[in-house]
């Protein structure tokens, strides 16, 4: 999927934001390999630097360690990994909830609704 980015947060912040998705996702499972931050940078068409920033605050969650010049790789520390899925799904689930009552849906419509499409999937 080609990387598009937007001007409503820093590039960066997206960047970290997707390879976070793509970790929990299990694209890259625990204790797999990162690719180089050069190849990403190329890959978004990003300053390396900028890719640098990305996996320096996925470094700081605590979903990707250095080892060495051997490279990054995805922790294997599955409380880390529960804990970083469970705060996107709440923060995902916030931003549903806050657009629909911004377009005027009430608690309740949306509570109808994803009952019905939880039976219907």
């Amino acid at each position: 999927m080609p990387w598009r980015f937007h001007n409503k947060s820093p590039v960066f912040i997206q960047i970290a934001d997707r390879i976070r998705g793509e970790i929990l996702c299990g694209k890259y499972p625990p204790e797999s390999q990162i690719p180089p931050v050069r190849q990403l940078a190329f890959e978004a068409s990003v300053n390396p630097n900028t890719m640098q920033h990305a996996l320096a605050l996925l470094e700081d969650e605590g979903l990707i360690a250095t080892r060495g010049t051997v490279g990054r790789f995805v922790t294997s520390d599955t409380d880390a990994l529960a804990r970083a899925r469970k705060t996107v799904h709440e923060g995902a689930m916030r931003s549903l909830v806050a657009d629909a009552l911004a377009l005027g849906i009430t608690r309740e419509e949306l509570i109808e609704f994803i009952q019905k499409e939880d039976t219907s999937v």
